[in-house]
């Protein structure tokens, strides 16, 4: 029976043959942080999760995870077997890729992670256009602010506001897009209309709770008014605009979509505007997939489309 250490390697002689399926199984345990959750990306219920999870620490002769209540603890021989399973995941990744590419077919799932004004202003207005080209193609839209997506094989693609950490990646700047000042109506019509930056400072504003913000790319207010009144902050940017809308104050909002929302009134447009990008990310093992490859083309033509409000 072999064991496994920090920095050791499997072996399999005079042991049965480990299973690409025990071994994704496992690697899912490690993202998830417990057997429950793990089970719901497998199918499977947390009884047969735990058994199969058993069966492998008994072909290794090593424990893999402490278990308590609150979830589960990798040992150091979880993270000295983690780089061989996520190389043999990436492998029958690239086999399958390879297989797919050739058959046209665009079918399955994509899970798309984005920003959510990103996927809420820009993606889900435009998906009936991909599923009308590709109906047996099921987007996936995962809105949030994490980076980590990708590492822990959540997402198939991502866009991100900041080029993504060195790995099996690839990467290309999808678009750049513009935030600037706005206010509602009946702000302004109580607190007066501001017409210049120094005026600014009798104002208040909304803003991102900073710790909560997934990248910093987020705080755009800081770099116009550093030390700003904040009387609310939000992680959700969608709500930072609704709050605006209903005259909590001025808020540092998406272009692409305040612009388009009747209730706002942009400020100071000539002298206050921020630019970011967002970058398109995917494992490189993916590429190739003719699913994947329909979902970049679309997410290129709505950019087509929509250059001109970013």
């Amino acid at each position: 029976m072999a064991t496994i250490g920090v920095g050791a390697h499997i072996s399999f002689v005079g042991m049965p043959m480990l299973n690409s399926a025990d071994l994704q199984l496992f690697l899912a345990i490690l993202r998830e942080g417990n057997m429950v959750a793990a089970g719901r990306r497998a199918d499977m219920d947390h009884s047969t999760v735990a058994r199969r999870l058993t069966a492998l620490e008994a072909i290794l002769g090593a424990r893999l995870f402490d278990r308590s209540p609150r979830g589960v603890t990798p040992t150091p021989a979880a993270f000295a077997l983690q780089p061989h399973a996520e190389r043999i995941e990436s492998e029958l990744m690239a086999a399958a890729a390879s297989v797919a590419v050739q058959d046209s077919a665009v079918e399955g799932f994509v899970r798309l992670a984005t920003t959510e004004m990103f996927g809420t202003y820009l993606i889900a207005p435009h998906v009936t256009q991909l599923h009308a080209r590709h109906p047996g193609l099921t987007l996936e839209l995962a809105t949030e602010s994490r980076s980590n997506s990708l590492a822990k094989r959540e997402a198939d693609i991502a866009v991100m506001l900041t080029m993504p950490p060195k790995g099996r990646l690839v990467a290309r700047k999808l678009t750049d897009y513009r935030l600037g000042l706005y206010a509602s109506h009946d702000y302004i019509e109580r607190h007066g209309m501001p017409g210049t930056q120094a005026e600014l400072t009798h104002h208040r504003f909304i803003s991102y709770i900073e710790e909560l913000a997934g990248f910093p790319e987020m705080i755009a207010l800081d770099q116009i008014m550093p030390g700003a009144t904040i009387a609310f902050r939000s992680s959700s940017a969608a709500a930072q605009q609704a709050a605006v809308a209903a005259g909590m104050g001025i808020g540092m909002l998406h272009i692409f979509a305040a612009g388009q929302d009747p209730r706002l009134v942009r400020l100071l447009a000539d002298d206050v505007e921020v630019w970011r990008s967002y970058w398109l990310v995917m494992p490189s093992d993916l590429q190739r997939l003719p699913r994947v490859r329909a979902t970049v083309d679309f997410l290129d033509e709505v950019i087509g489309m929509m250059r001109g409000r970013l």
